[in-house]
């Protein structure tokens, strides 16, 4: 199989299509852009629950894992409230790194008034280099339901597309980049890991007319924007021109020959709103940069405009970073 998530056929066919156990305590399960179950056990209260596993070097890695898992369940519209760690390293991995990589998740944490509730940690020799699957957990009160996407529907994208992949290279790739851009350009870029929590959008957006939210990550908005599609079963009409991406996440993009509509973008929110103006407003009065890039159709086209120029949007692809890690290791 491919690189990076795997397909949605073999989602469907050799996954989704062997689970055969329903509970009436699941109102949300495993299903094709589906990032969090949502659980009722009948006290006016419902448990959101998201995992994500994310691999990056040790010195940054807490940065990404806890937005990763923590934004699904504040897509669900939920209040997140703890996080487990399973943290699988390479031998040759020092205490102190551990110990560096639980206070950056400690920080993050503390500043969502979040607790690390358990987990797991482990030397093991199978792998190269970290990986660490945050399940992040949140309450949301059972009468709080969103109206669900549906035909009609404006879009709304929070802050910009490309902002974790932008990170990641510019932190990563630091020494190749430097050769073409200036300290402060890559330093900028670096610390766009300041965005990469769309708790606060989430919160604000679950008061102001949402009907339904996605968080964008791998694969980047394109694939976010079809599997929104793809779980609500409607079609889409969007303004490329329209979705925000950052110069720095261009720049970077067109160094390695990217797609920056394919690039990992954590702390971006794909949110549906009957009026997608007051929603993007409601977000910029609380200094959240949002923009209504299109709407939803009831039929089964999802079609990206350019100007003149009209394309159909494809399923989703292996996020654009893989190809320059393959790169790297392949040299």
């Amino acid at each position: 199989m491919r690189t990076g998530k795997i397909s949605e056929s073999v989602l469907k066919r050799s996954v989704l299509q062997k689970i055969d156990v329903h509970r009436q305590e699941v109102i949300s399960g495993a299903g094709v852009g589906t990032d969090c179950a949502v659980l009722s056990f009948g006290d006016g209260y419902d448990m959101a629950l998201s995992t994500a596993p994310v691999t990056a070097p040790v010195s940054d890695i807490g940065v990404y894992a806890i937005p990763a898992a923590l934004n699904n369940v504040a897509a669900a519209g939920a209040e997140p409230v703890g996080v487990m760690l399973s943290v699988l390293f390479p031998e040759g991995v020092e205490e102190a790194q551990l110990r560096h990589m639980i206070e950056q998740m400690r920080d993050l944490c503390r500043a969502g008034n979040v607790q690390i509730i358990g987990g797991h940690t482990e030397v093991i020799p199978a792998i190269a280099q970290p990986v660490v699957t945050v399940t992040g957990v949140g309450k949301k009160a059972a009468a709080r339901v969103m109206q669900g996407v549906g035909p009609d529907q404006d879009i709304v994208v929070s802050k910009w597309i490309g902002l974790e992949g932008t990170v990641r290279l510019a932190r990563e790739r630091r020494r190749e980049l430097s050769a073409r851009y200036p300290a402060r350009m890559l330093d900028e870029a670096a610390a766009y890991d300041r965005y990469l929590s769309v708790i606060p959008e989430a919160a604000t957006a679950v008061k102001s007319g949402v009907c339904g939210m996605h968080d964008v990550s791998k694969g980047g908005i394109f694939a976010a924007l079809w599997e929104l599609a793809e779980r609500a079963g409607v079609g889409l009409k969007i303004d490329l021109k329209k979705i925000p991406v950052k110069q720095e996440t261009i720049e970077i993009c067109e160094f390695f020959a990217l797609n920056p509509y394919e690039l990992l973008s954590g702390g971006c929110l794909l949110m549906t709103a009957q009026n997608g103006d007051a929603l993007a407003a409601a977000l910029e009065q609380e200094d959240i940069p949002a923009v209504c890039i299109g709407r939803t159709t009831d039929g089964n086209d999802r079609v990206i405009f350019n100007d003149d120029e009209k394309r159909y949007l494809d399923k989703p692809k292996a996020d654009q970073i893989y190809s320059v890690r393959n790169h790297k290791e392949n040299q």
